[in-house]
């Protein structure tokens, strides 16, 4: 969808929406009317869902600040090359120079060299060449396998693979310096990546790279790449991420050594298939391949494969282009024919894209006309509609507030008449209990005095009359009596009660206990018995130390003090 197409759909729905809404907060009635206008509605309801359901999903921010970067990085890509020119420029001009030494023009070649390497490996081919010929006439060893062997990584990214095969073959690594046996091995790895898909290449691969491994420091940040390597060949994806993102993220400048990297992070994506995870480090790949002036890159290609699995033709398109581009000015044979095998297939999307887009344009535009008419003509014929109901609108939101007004009176009534019932059943029941049982142990602690008397056992009784155990015991047994009959009629009083303490005053009762003091203070105060002196004769304790518990606890409150036994008076009702 082009811009623009994206712009007037976006305006469309926007207005759409804004309408509708101001209907609707202009009178609430609007939908009961719109329902009866089922026509209406749901010619308003297509419009509206057409144009929604088309918007895109919110995209990921850190990924567009990514491709923003690396747009602006391709526009400028001119800039780069042009400094890398000069800077090749000016190496050049030492080798113009008159009677420079072997050793000068070994080293200058070298330097060129690694300019030209991924920038026009033609280039560095004849200087790798002149290098070996500055080693064949100073009979230099050293140079001569340096030489080579890098001849040979050159051969490999221009598809010589034989002649590579073959210079590699006529080196002894045992014969090379640590450094440059790991740059052998690391260059013959190269080259069986680069060759032509066989169970003897992969194989051969394996074998290079191990051989790498095993001449490595694994401490290096050049073990820890290689590792990953065979981590992920090997599925184990997350592991090879583990190691590669702390190098990773140590890396601050866009330097050729973190493109390799953000490409190495980009590779374990692609084989989760995570296309966001691959575009992100595969766009960063590519930002630091562009500044470094590296042509012979994958980075760019991959990350068009990436937007043209997802269904980004435009992108994927412009990138693959840019691919293309980079491989033929290096005249990397492997980097153009592994380009070539998918530009046609993502040129051949985006024409196909293009013309669909601008026959879907054409029918967008009449679309949009159609709607926007019939939008205009609905928006008519609701104001006209609400200007009738405006002149009920008064009478009905009285008479609505006179109803909801009259709904809770009657529910808070028979909120109170039904905890009334309840309490007043549960306590008659429990008070002919009392009663009843009350009236069994007096009979039974008569006849014990009875039987006292008659035994003529004087001591006895003056000790049982004396005996404040009975009377313990009674007051006991009716703690714990209210206790049940309250804890029936409120199961929950003590977690609510808790819940208006603040939570290190929470009581926490012992296993055995149903309530303490407290908490039967205020549950006598929930059954409506409010005055502190009545309390203390129910409690056995003096009106003051009733009134200090109330106190101690009120302080302890989460809500306001003031209102706190308003809180209590609210536990267990169905109302709270």
């Amino acid at each position: 969808m082009t811009l623009h197409v994206f712009k007037l759909k976006t305006a469309f729905s926007l207005a759409s929406a804004l309408t509708f809404r101001y209907l609707c907060t202009r009178n609430p009635n609007t939908l009961v009317m719109l329902h009866r206008q089922k026509t209406l509605l749901l010619i308003l309801v297509c419009c509206f869902s057409s144009v929604h359901f088309s918007m895109y999903c919110k995209p990921n921010m850190e990924l567009d600040s990514i491709l923003q970067e690396l747009d602006q990085t391709i526009d400028k890509k001119d800039t780069y090359v042009k400094q890398k020119e000069e800077h090749i420029a000016a190496l050049e001009q030492i080798l113009t120079m008159n009677d420079i030494s072997a050793d000068i023009r070994y080293a200058t070649n070298t330097k060129l060299y690694e300019e030209y390497l991924q920038f026009k490996p033609d280039s560095a081919i004849l200087l790798m060449q002149e290098n070996l010929d500055l080693a064949e006439q100073t009979n230099n060893r050293q140079w001569k396998d340096e030489s080579m062997i890098k001849l040979a990584s050159l051969y490999s990214v221009g598809g010589l693979y034989l002649d590579a095969e073959q210079l590699l073959d006529s080196i002894n690594p045992a014969t090379l310096p640590t450094s440059l046996r790991i740059v052998y091995y690391d260059v013959y790895k190269q080259l069986f990546a680069f060759y032509p898909a066989t169970p003897m290449s992969k194989t051969k691969y394996r074998q290079y790279r191990d051989s790498l491994l095993a001449n490595l420091d694994p401490a290096s940040n050049n073990y820890k790449i290689v590792y990953s390597e065979t981590l992920t060949e090997q599925g184990k994806t997350r592991e090879a991420r583990d190691v590669l993102l702390p190098m990773f993220e140590k890396e601050t400048e866009d330097t050729h050594w973190r493109a390799m990297l953000a490409f190495a992070i980009g590779e374990t994506y692609r084989m989760e298939n995570d296309y966001d995870g691959q575009k992100k480090y595969y766009a960063i790949s590519a930002i630091g391949d562009i500044k470094n002036v590296i042509k012979e890159n994958a980075s760019l290609r991959s990350l068009g494969m990436a937007f043209y699995k997802t269904g980004h033709v435009e992108r994927a398109y412009r990138y693959v282009q840019q691919s293309m581009a980079d491989a033929v000015f290096s005249n990397a044979r492997m980097r153009t024919m592994e380009v070539s095998q998918v530009f046609p297939i993502i040129e051949q999307s985006f024409r196909e894209k293009i013309f669909s887009q601008s026959q879907r344009r054409f029918y967008l535009l009449v679309c949009v006309g159609v709607l926007s008419f019939f939008l205009v003509l609905a928006v008519v014929y609701v104001y006209i509609q609400l200007k009738r109901l405006n002149r009920f609108q008064c009478s009905l939101s009285a008479a609505n507030k006179q109803l909801h007004d009259l709904n809770k009176t009657l529910q808070s009534t028979n909120r109170a008449l039904s905890e009334a019932n309840l309490l007043k059943e549960t306590y008659i029941s429990q008070f002919l209990d009392i009663c009843s049982m009350y009236i069994d142990k007096l009979e039974k602690y008569q006849h014990s005095l009875n039987r006292k008397a008659l035994e003529r056992d004087f001591e006895g009784l003056c000790r049982t009359l004396k005996s404040k155990d009975m009377i313990e015991n009674e007051v006991k047994e009716l703690y714990a009596t209210f206790d049940h009959i309250f804890l029936h009629l409120y199961p929950h009083f003590v977690e609510e009660f808790n819940a208006l303490l603040l939570p290190d005053e929470r009581f926490n009762l012992k296993t055995n206990d149903l309530l303490n003091t407290e908490l039967r203070i205020f549950a006598l105060m929930r059954l409506g018995i409010s005055d502190s002196s009545k309390i203390a004769a129910f409690l056995r304790y003096s009106a003051t130390t009733i009134y200090n518990y109330r106190t101690r606890v009120r302080n302890k409150s989460a809500v306001p003090r003031d209102e706190f036994e308003n809180y209590v008076m609210k536990i267990g009702s169905v109302s709270s």
